[in-house]
């Protein structure tokens, strides 16, 4: 077999593979031979067709698949060959195929780029030091209650805190605009979750009141049609609730899951969740500052093939969390929203792949079996959900890749130069209080979503 390979441009190849005639004919033999044993022909007894009746009637047929798997063999073959490794299936065209002559194809495929590990030693990273002081437990245990609250209708007016239902409708000169209308909306006054002009609107209203008023819209907002621009709006109150938090009794704990120990076992069980959730979000911070830097000392020129892979799986993920789960009902997430992500995916992949043949690292499998009791701690039968997973060999190699990234990541921050850098809870963990999701606070009007803005 012949093989001659050409660069076209960056990791592209073109592969040009002469096949001899001699092989393809044997082949083709070969398989009208085992077809004619199982073939079924009008007045021939089943395995006694004579050979050239078969290849009369079907040997177009058993051609083609022969030739499919000539190209496919012989393409994998001058791989090895050549000592090349595609990045992803090759584009095989220019396929001649006269009867008697050698097969000859063309092939077109990208190739591995080949990674040259720079600056591991000495990566520079700051290990942020906090500690879950008492007014965060404080403040997590409000938060808790936040989420057991209820709402109670009251007649006075609203303030800072309360739930109102309204119905509303905006206009910009005369005209409605997207967003500009809705109907039995909830809005809890102090979250801003609505842009601020819309909330100050319903200060001091009460069940049953009509009011009017105007809203700017800032120059960035999302809806260009009314950036910048004052609407006037009409609301209609149905209803002002005040919150009811539930008191830090034994119902409240059991609501938890605690049954014995009260508000002092809560508080213990929260405060080391807050603990072990620190630790991970300053697990991730370190880690993500090795991989930037490792981004920016080693710069891999990325096959297109993994990049517009990378991209798929991210958008059919997004079309996942969005609750899209047929693929083809027409949602169209624009590549742009992926792109750069995928890039990144793909030449830290690359580079942490290079580091771990480098290393000669094999899968920590006790690291493998806590990343398994760890996912099935959300299952009901968090047993059988190990087992489950354990039998799925896409989840194994998946979790197998963690680990040894891990693993990776682990032996260059044994080598990084890491300096604590102190900080508090709230910082680190982004945490305010009263952050939950009140009854009824996602049914918003979008044109004055603040969180859209």
């Amino acid at each position: 077999m012949q093989v001659s390979v050409e660069t076209t441009r960056g990791l592209e190849r073109r592969m040009r593979v002469q096949v001899p005639a001699e092989r393809v004919e044997r082949a083709v033999t070969e398989r009208l031979k085992s077809f004619s044993k199982r073939a079924k022909i009008n007045g021939f007894r089943p395995g006694k067709i004579p050979l050239d009746v078969v290849k009369q009637r079907f040997g177009d047929q058993v051609r083609q698949e022969v030739l499919g798997d000539l190209l496919r063999d012989s393409c994998n073959e001058a791989f090895v060959q050549q000592k090349l490794n595609p990045a992803g299936g090759p584009r095989i065209d220019s396929v001649t195929d006269i009867p008697g002559k050698d097969l000859e194809f063309t092939a077109t495929f990208e190739v591995y780029p080949e990674v040259k590990l720079h600056a591991l030693d000495g990566i520079k990273v700051q290990r942020p030091v906090a500690e879950v002081a008492d007014a965060d437990l404080h403040a997590m245990v409000d938060n808790l209650r936040q989420q057991r609250a209820s709402w109670e209708s009251i007649s006075r007016g609203a303030r800072k805190g309360d739930r109102v239902q309204v119905d509303f409708e905006g206009s910009i000169d005369g005209d409605a605009f997207p967003g500009s209308k809705g109907e039995k909306t909830f809005v809890v006054l102090g979250e801003n979750r609505m842009l601020e002009d819309f909330e100050k609107g319903l200060d001091g209203v009460c069940a049953g009141e009509n009011r009017e008023f105007e809203v700017l819209f800032p120059d960035d907002y999302h809806v260009k049609e009314v950036a910048g621009k004052s609407a006037h709006f009409r609301v209609i109150v149905h209803r002002v609730d005040e919150q009811r938090l539930p008191e830090l009794d034994e119902t409240f704990c059991k609501s938890f899951g605690i049954t014995e120990g009260g508000i002092e076992k809560l508080r213990a069980e929260v405060a080391a969740n807050m603990r072990s959730e620190m630790a991970d979000n300053v697990r991730r911070r370190m880690k993500d500052q090795v991989l930037d830097a490792l981004l920016a000392a080693n710069p891999v020129d990325l096959p297109a093939t993994l990049v517009d892979e990378e991209v798929e799986r991210l958008r059919q993920d997004a079309l996942v969390r969005i609750g899209v789960k047929d693929s083809n009902k027409g949602v169209e997430l624009p590549r742009e929203l992926f792109e750069e992500q995928a890039k990144r995916r793909v030449s830290l992949g690359l580079i942490i792949g290079e580091i771990i043949s480098q290393q000669q690292f094999k899968v920590d499998e006790q690291r493998v079996t806590a990343r398994l009791e760890h996912m099935a701690n959300d299952y009901s039968n968090p047993a059988e959900a190990v087992r489950s997973m354990r039998t799925n060999p896409g989840v194994m190699r998946q979790l197998e890749t963690l680990v040894l990234e891990d693993q990776a990541v682990d032996w260059l921050l044994d080598k990084a130069m890491v300096t604590d850098k102190p900080t508090t809870f709230r910082e680190l963990m982004h945490f305010h209080e009263h952050e939950n999701d009140h009854a009824g606070t996602k049914q918003r009007g979008p044109g004055i979503h603040e969180s859209n803005v």
